[in-house]
């Protein structure tokens, strides 16, 4: 009797031992929330906070402790796919084609129309500007949206968007092309012969395409003009996977694949060989031995490698040895894990889970808002081998001006970004009547990239006509984003020394009430004890007024 009740009391321990030993992890969630509707897709985490798409055409938010912050309703269905910024917009669509941002308090920012909805999730790109997918165009927007310009494409996605290296997009059609597109909406077409299964943006504007068989190509442009615009393919050796590939992650020259059969590898493209095999959680998933769902999420950053698909989520050290895996069942999308070890999964049950699966937080280059962009696209100040050509005369100046606003009416400013921003830069700040420098900076404000604000706010800060103070500040407000909090606090910081400039103040007022709206807290903070400050009785009343209307807006 003793032996089996021992028996019965080790069976239990073994049990869990081995689980610990495998690297299971069991229990109960960090914490639950109902949601009121099915999630769409895989909840999106960002800004401490965590975001997910309901089947009632509305987004709700929860702080990463689970607390409910939010409930934005579209007052539509929406499509599947919700991308956050790294200041914490989420970029969403209604199926009638109508895409929206919503900022990190749930306030709707704007709506703009592109005639079908997204059929991908959005890629944000480094300065803030927006690459949104439909089935038959990408659009590029900026922060704020103004279209920057449009790519009608040939044929649906095969491989959707996803940022590459250079700060632009790569994607496949389903015709086989494969695009590498710049910020600019320049793009390299690859024609290929097989149908590629994954692409992995690499060093040096290459792109690595993975093939159904296994087979790997290194696909790469050139610096002659006419080979970059046609694309080849560079022959490099390399190792045939075992399996097909469904999903890749990049970090460094260092490539982490998932194979149909649930392991994953790892290539090196420096050593041209696979560095490790290893089994995920669905190796382990009584239901998926035969293989793997196509839809897979991959992370590669310095914690290790991630592999999330509806089945559950495997963490592996960057040597290949499994650190854990968690099986999920009645899911209703792909589960998303966040920097701070959480795993956030929606269930079929309308129930947002969260597990905490990981101790270690991922380190950031940290801003006001999220991590710091991967690079810059060079759009802070006048490059002057773009300035060679500027207009030698004010009637020539004031005609660039009206072209460069008639192309933005039009939303298509295209491979022209790069020289219209040099040029305004150059006039906004130059020995340009009054006139041309204010229409400079209204433009500036239109295009908008974050990478102009320091420029603003030294024109701001140093410049001698107060009506040019003004209309810089009126840019920042335009553009919308400020994450470093550069022009937040030059504002505080001003108005803390002392203006006296009705107008300077009104451009304040205002500008301070759009980056408020726009971004939320922690900036609106700041933000709102400049407008409190703005409202005071010692400010004249048609700035009070202002300030008060802005505050209004906010609550």
């Amino acid at each position: 009797m003793k032996f089996f009740l021992l028996l019965f009391i080790l069976v239990p321990v073994f049990s869990q031992s081995t689980d610990r030993e495998q690297g299971l992890i069991t229990g109960d969630p960090y914490w639950r929330q109902a949601l009121g509707g099915a999630v769409l897709s895989l909840p999106s985490v960002q800004a401490q906070s965590v975001v997910v798409a309901l089947d009632g055409g509305n987004i709700r938010a929860y702080s990463a402790i689970g607390t409910p912050m939010w409930n934005y309703s579209a007052r539509g269905r929406i499509s599947p796919y919700v991308t956050r910024s790294r200041e914490g917009t989420s970029y969403l669509s209604r199926t009638n084609g109508t895409l929206i941002a919503v900022n990190r308090s749930g306030r709707e920012l704007w709506r703009r129309n592109m005639e079908e909805p997204l059929c991908a999730r959005v890629v944000t790109g480094w300065d803030g500007r927006i690459f949104a997918p439909t089935n038959g165009k990408i659009y590029c927007y900026t922060a704020s949206g103004t279209r920057l310009w449009t790519r009608t494409l040939e044929t649906p996605f095969l491989i959707a968007p996803k940022l590459n290296r250079s700060g632009g997009i790569i994607f496949a059609l389903n015709n086989n092309e494969v695009y590498q597109v710049d910020h600019f909406g320049n793009a390299h077409v690859w024609m290929l012969s097989n149908t590629p299964a994954v692409l992995v943006s690499a060093e040096h504007r290459q792109v690595l395409v993975l093939y159904t068989d296994g087979s790997m190509e290194m696909l790469a442009t050139a610096e002659d003009w006419y080979i970059a615009a046609q694309g080849y393919s560079e022959t490099i050796t390399l190792p045939r996977l075992p399996a097909r590939p469904i999903a890749a992650a990049a970090r460094d020259n260092n490539i982490a694949i998932t194979l149909t059969d649930g392991r994953v590898t790892l290539l090196s493209l420096n050593e041209r060989q696979i560095l490790w095999t290893a089994d995920s959680h669905i190796r382990e998933a009584p239901n998926n031995r035969s293989g793997a769902e196509t839809e897979i999420e991959m992370l590669f950053d310095e914690r290790g490698i991630y592999l999330l698909n509806r089945n559950g989520a495997t963490g592996f050290s960057h040597n290949g040895r499994r650190l854990w895996f968690k099986l999920l069942q009645n899911t209703a999308a792909i589960p998303a894990f966040g920097n701070d070890g959480v795993l956030y999964s929606g269930g079929s049950d309308w129930i947002l889970y969260a597990y905490k699966v990981e101790d270690r937080i991922l380190t950031e280059r940290n801003a006001l808002y999220g991590p710091l962009p991967d690079g810059s696209y060079g759009l802070g100040t006048p490059q002057p081998y773009l300035t060679i050509d500027l207009p030698l005369n004010e009637f020539e100046t004031r005609f660039k001006l009206e072209q460069i606003n008639a192309a933005l009416d039009a939303g298509f400013i295209g491979n022209n970004e790069s020289s219209w921003k040099s040029f305004l830069l150059s006039v906004s700040a130059g020995n340009h009547p009054i006139q041309s420098r204010l229409n400079a900076l209204n433009l500036l404000g239109k295009i908008g990239s974050q990478e102009t604000i320091p420029w603003l706010v030294n024109i701001f800060r140093n410049d001698n006509e107060p009506l040019i103070r003004a209309a810089a500040v009126t840019a920042i407000g335009e553009i919308g984003v400020d994450p470093q909090g550069i022009a937040i606090q030059t504002f505080l910081f001003t108005l803390i020394q002392g203006i006296r400039d009705d107008q300077i103040l009104i451009a304040l007022t205002s500008a301070t009430g759009a980056l408020c709206r726009f971004s939320g807290p922690p900036l609106s903070e700041t933000g709102i004890r400049i407008l409190n400050l703005l409202a005071a009785n010692n400010q004249p009343s048609l700035v009070r007024r202002q300030a008060n209307r802005e505050l209004d807006s906010l609550r």
